[in-house]
This record gives structure tokens, C-alpha cells and sequence, in this order.
């Protein structure tokens, strides 16, 4: 069972059991060892009609082709709204327990605080503490679930789902026209899109070296907007584990990643990031993952498929069957 905050663990001297992780499944590369392998992709221009269009369009389909995740700058999402976003939430980690447990998600509630991994009843804990806002569609939206404190949060939250879902929509359509679709093609295949927004804090670890803030994974959605402070954490394999990079952070900057969904939609022509979260000793770290997945009730097929490719489904199932 995982603990009600990691605030008193993290100044231990060694990691509870609960955490320890198979040596397997340890990190192999250190939170700060940072690879510039992950494009950086200025989105500037990319409403031009003109050949800038095409070339920033180019560059994301070749890195959804190869890694299945990339950054993005110029991205037009306000650098003060980011900023406020960022420190409302380290203001509300800093809050006592007891606060941060008024908003406790435990027992299927629907958005909330909660400790370690949102698999809970996992015999290994993820060494992390996260805020779940269940943010689209509207009628989704329990605001007696996001947290109150620090005051003025809640405003932040709206205008920055409202912001992210822009954002993430526009990156469909350049991979719709990629697969030779209509630009809305990706969108309408999540029929009513649903938005989770998701902030991870990580405190400081006594053992990092045996523990992981978030296991590896890929997303089961269509596409993931994540936002990093600068510490480093954030993770990627391209070849099944063997090696991992560590993301270099840059400031201002959302790391975009194909989840299943957009993998299946592709027909594998996209990749499904493959990515976790280590921690480290020396200071703790946020990051801010907002999730565009399709309604339970979407159809999860290939949109499109290839001279000469076979389907990656047998049939047509929807999203809820996925999982």
C-alpha cells in the first residue's frame, strides 16, 4: 500500500521495500546524462501556407517515424500562463499532508491527489506524487476534485487545458495530412476528445539507483504534451530497453509523444514513445503531462493503410477494449 505523501520518506536514509524495483528495471542511465538524440522543433510558420509549413510538418513526421516523441518550441502557448501553471503546482506539493489529502483520489474518485502510481495495488510503488484533473470533455469537469490551493489554481488550470487542447490538435492534423488524410482526420477519430491533465512531482530519493519515478511505459492514448522543469528525469528507448537516453530539458518546451492509440491509427507507421521517469538525491522535479485520448467508445483501427502493409489489428475495436 503506498504511503500517504512521499514528503517524510524522502528524507530517510533508505528507500521503503514497497519501492525497490527489480534490478531489471532499475535506471541505466543517470537523471542528468542528457542526450540531444529528441528533435527540438520550432513551430513557427507552421499556419504559413508556404513551404515553411511543409518543412516543420516534415521533421514531425520523421520523428514520430523514428522515436515516436520529439520537443517543441514556438509553440504559442503563453510563456506566462506555463510559468504560473508551474508555480501553482510546486506551491501545492509544498502544502502540509493534510491539505494536499483533502483532495485524496483514492477509491475511484474521479481526479485528485494521490501517492505513487495511478495502478494502485501494483506490488512496487513508483516514487512519485501526482494531481489528476479530468479536464475534457466539460461535462467531465468535477471542480469539487481540483484541489483549491493554492488560490487562483483552478482559473490557471482551465485556460491551460483549454490552451494544451489547441496545441495538440494542430499536431494531429500535420500527421493526418502526413497519412494523406484530411487534416482532421486524427480528431475525428477520437470522436469526443477526452483530456487528462496529469502533474508529477518527484521528490528528492534517497536511493534513486534502485527505484523509478514512473515505470516504463507508453501512453495508451493518441498524443501526450509534457511539460518539464530543468532538472531531468524524463526518459526514452527506442530499441526495447537495451539503451535509454535521458531527454535534455529545454526551457519552455513541450515534449510531445505518440501514445497506442496514434501508433494503431498509423498503422505503426508512428511510434508509441517507449519512455519512464528516474528520480535522483540531490532535488526534486515536476513535470506537467496533459493526455489527448479518443472516448471509451472510439473505434481503434488503421486509418489508413499502405501499398503493400497488412493491418496491426485483426479488426476494428474500440478504445475501452484496448486495455
Amino acid at each position: 500500500m503506498a504511503p500517504s505523501t512521499l514528503t517524510a520518506l524522502a528524507e530517510e536514509k533508505t528507500l521503503q521495500a514497497s519501492f525497490v524495483r527489480d534490478e531489471d528495471e532499475r535506471p541505466k542511465v543517470a537523471y542528468n546524462q542528457f542526450s540531444n538524440d529528441i528533435p527540438v522543433i520550432s513551430l513557427a510558420g507552421i499556419d504559413d501556407v508556404d513551404g515553411k509549413r511543409g518543412e516543420i510538418c516534415k521533421k514531425i513526421v520523421e520523428a514520430c517515424e523514428d522515436w515516436g516523441v520529439f520537443q517543441v518550441v514556438d509553440h504559442g502557448v503563453d510563456t506566462k500562463l506555463v510559468s504560473e501553471m508551474t508555480r501553482f503546482a510546486r506551491e501545492f506539493f509544498a502544502l502540509p499532508a493534510e491539505e494536499k489529502l483533502r483532495f485524496d483520489m483514492s477509491g475511484g474518485k474521479k481526479g485528485g491527489f494521490i501517492v505513487s502510481s495511478h495502478l494502485q495495488g501494483e506490488a512496487v510503488q513508483d516514487w512519485r506524487e501526482i494531481v489528476t484533473y479530468f479536464s475534457y470533455p466539460l461535462k467531465s469537469r468535477d471542480y469539487s476534485r481540483w484541489p483549491d490551493k493554492p488560490e487562483g489554481w483552478i482559473e490557471v488550470t482551465k485556460e491551460y487545458s483549454e490552451k494544451l487542447m489547441g496545441l495538440a490538435c494542430k499536431l494531429l492534423e500535420v500527421l493526418s495530412e502526413a497519412m494523406g488524410l484530411e487534416k482532421e482526420a486524427l480528431t475525428k477519430a477520437c470522436v469526443d476528445m477526452d483530456q487528462k491533465v496529469v502533474v508529477n512531482f518527484y521528490p528528492k530519493c534517497p536511493q534513486p539507483d534502485l527505484t523509478l519515478g514512473l515505470k516504463r511505459h507508453t501512453d495508451p492514448g493518441t498524443i501526450t504534451l509534457l511539460l518539464q522543469d530543468q532538472v531531468g528525469g524524463l526518459q526514452a528507448t527506442r530499441d526495447n530497453g537495451k539503451t535509454w537516453i535521458t531527454v535534455q530539458p529545454v526551457e519552455g518546451a513541450f515534449v510531445v509523444n505518440l501514445g497506442d492509440h496514434g501508433h494503431y491509427l498509423s498503422n505503426g507507421r508512428f511510434k508509441n514513445a517507449d519512455h519512464q521517469a528516474v528520480v535522483n538525491s540531490d532535488c526534486s522535479r515536476l513535470s506537467i503531462a496533459t493526455f489527448q485520448n479518443p472516448a471509451p467508445d472510439a473505434t481503434v483501427y488503421p486509418l489508413k493503410i499502405r501499398e503493400g502493409e497488412k493491418p496491426i489489428l485483426e479488426k476494428p475495436i474500440t478504445f475501452a477494449e484496448m486495455y
